[in-house]
């Protein structure tokens, strides 16, 4: 039998034995499938059912649980991280060297982060997966734990705001952002998610906050930051503030769990002959979750006939690939039918087969459960990474045709699927940039479960038809907008909408908005620091589902 095994395959399963009493439910699903995996191998007969491996495994002592975990981190990333090559071996990596800190998570992520610093960007200079010089994890891959809240970064604070890629809120449903200087300014309602205990409080964004549980804001940016964060981490909480017609309100907000539709607002601006449609869409959510929502506001869309379309992805972190699929498929006219839309590129491993770690990651159903074929277990080792096996085409969805013009509104929170989108309708449609930088995502990924966690590898980078990707340092805008909180989205005078209208009116790609009010003052929102208030550690990623890989 142990022919039919790779050493990190009794890894996993050792460590799973060993929690076999724990009451996590995670753990509890991950014991089940090391069983059923092991059940599966040991039917073995003779070497010529078993695929050549690339190197003999790696063979390692053995070990406590935590130093089992730490060698699955590396030896996973051995095979399928996207830049493998640039790996040095187990050896000379010595896993099992991290722990500074007490906490073991600590010391996964500290692991996790040093594997993604290796391969150095040529364009840069610098590590593809490198943020800042404080920056201690990864540009794009992380690790989550199954058993706890645990953010996905090592950053700790409270979160301000956040929605699960399933759509589901725990949370009070509000950002705030601060405009003006961090000694003068005043904080205003960045967004509100749909269905949220804010949302349900009536309240919106370009709303004005004055005070939070009794205490005036403006007066110091960082003591600001600090209250609201621990504000925000309670169960209940008190606003108070002004509404932009000039009505003051007072709302006292419980956390409750909300499913949330990933739409912030759709709307239709009619100027000069033109209809435009305007979608704010928040995250790229799973398609039980985000499809219905895109299909109702594409068909208004249709409905009233737009000739152009803006879609307001500036706090989109991405999220599904399927879901950003379908919203091009809803944008795209009906004839770019059958043209490549993008292709995922794994690494040389993955794409040939030899990522053999990968029999021990069960393919589950979308009900969570295991899948066999032949009697046998399917497992991620069972999929094709081929580039054509991994080539996706438009296939046209809805009844919107004809757009002339699609103007994206961006900001350094917008990535990953959100840059799918954008990059990949770029060969075929008149696509603008309206705002600030995108974040910078190309890659993307699965999860890997280790024991009770799971670790979210950069695994393949996508390229639109013309072979087009590689945007590790973002989209630039064509044209630099200011975001606006002083203002509702979908407000024709908001500054990003309003530069995204005054190219589709006029073809000009100057920056157009009017002033704004701040401190009693009439001054131009371009002129103003906007930034955020609070911790906000929302998802950025993008996340490919079994059901767009092809079994062998």
């Amino acid at each position: 039998m142990l022919r039919c095994l790779t050493r990190t395959s009794i890894h996993t399963i050792t460590i799973c034995l060993a929690m076999k009493t724990h009451i996590s439910i995670a753990c509890k699903r991950v014991f089940f499938y090391s069983i059923l995996l092991l059940t599966v191998l040991s039917g073995c007969k003779d070497e010529s059912d078993v695929e050549p491996e690339p190197e003999p495994p790696v063979i390692t002592p053995a070990g406590t649980r935590t130093e089992l975990i730490k060698d699955s981190i590396f030896l996973y990333a051995k095979q399928v991280y996207l830049w493998n090559e640039s790996l040095p071996s187990y050896q000379e990596f010595n896993p099992r060297r991290y722990n500074t800190f007490p906490d073991e998570i600590s010391n996964y992520h500290k692991e996790l982060y040093d594997i993604t610093q290796y391969k150095i960007n040529p364009a840069t200079g610098r590590p593809y997966e490198y943020i800042s010089p404080t920056a201690d994890y990864p540009k794009y891959s992380y690790i989550t734990d199954n058993t706890s809240d645990n953010p996905p970064r090592t950053t700790q604070a409270p979160l301000i705001s956040e929605v699960t890629l399933e759509g589901v809120g725990t949370d009070f449903g509000i950002a705030l952002s601060a405009v003006g200087t961090t000694s003068s300014y005043q904080v205003y309602i960045r967004y509100v998610n749909q269905g949220s205990p804010a949302d349900k409080a009536f309240l919106a964004r370009g709303d004005l906050l004055t005070e939070i549980n009794g205490r005036t804001l403006g007066g110091n940016f960082s003591s600001d930051q600090n209250y609201i964060n621990n504000a925000f981490d309670q169960s209940s909480i008190r606003l108070a503030g002004r509404k932009p017609n000039g009505s003051t309100f007072i709302r006292t907000l419980t956390k409750m769990t909300y499913t949330s539709s990933p739409v912030f607002k759709d709307t239709v601006v009619e100027r000069s002959g033109k209809k435009v449609g305007y979608i704010a869409f928040a995250r790229f959510s799973n398609p039980s979750n985000a499809t219905e929502p895109l299909n109702r506001s594409f068909a208004r869309f249709a409905s009233r006939g737009i000739t152009d379309l803006v879609v307001d992805l500036r706090y989109n972190g991405g999220g599904y690939v399927s879901t950003a699929e379908h919203m091009s498929n809803l944008i795209a006219p009906s004839s770019v039918n059958g043209n490549v839309m993008f292709t995922e590129y794994f690494n040389e491993t993955m794409r040939s087969g030899q990522a053999t770690i990968l029999r021990n990651q069960p393919l589950l159903n979308a009900s969570g459960n295991p899948q066999y074929s032949n009697g046998k277990l399917v497992t991620y080792f069972d999929i094709d990474y081929s580039v054509a096996e991994n080539t996706y085409r438009f296939q046209k969805k809805g009844n919107l045709n004809g757009i002339n013009n699609v103007v994206f509104i961006i900001t350094g929170n917008t990535a990953s699927a959100s840059e799918l989108v954008i990059n990949v309708l770029k060969p075929y449609m008149n696509v603008k940039l309206v705002g600030s930088t995108s974040y910078g995502k190309p890659v993307g990924f699965f999860p890997i479960t280790i024991d009770r966690y799971d670790v979210y590898y950069s695994m393949f980078e996508s390229r639109n038809s013309r072979g087009e990707g590689g945007y590790y340092e973002g989209f630039a805008p064509d044209s630099q907008a200011a975001d606006d909180v002083t203002r509702d989205f979908g407000d024709p005078q908001e500054a990003s909408f309003a530069t995204a209208l005054n190219y589709i009116l006029t073809g000009s790609l100057v920056a157009s908005a009017p002033p704004v009010k701040l401190l009693g003052k009439s001054v131009s929102v371009a002129s103003v620091p906007i930034k955020p208030l609070g911790t906000d550690n929302s998802f950025k990623g993008m996340i490919e589902l079994p059901r767009r890989l092809k079994l062998k």
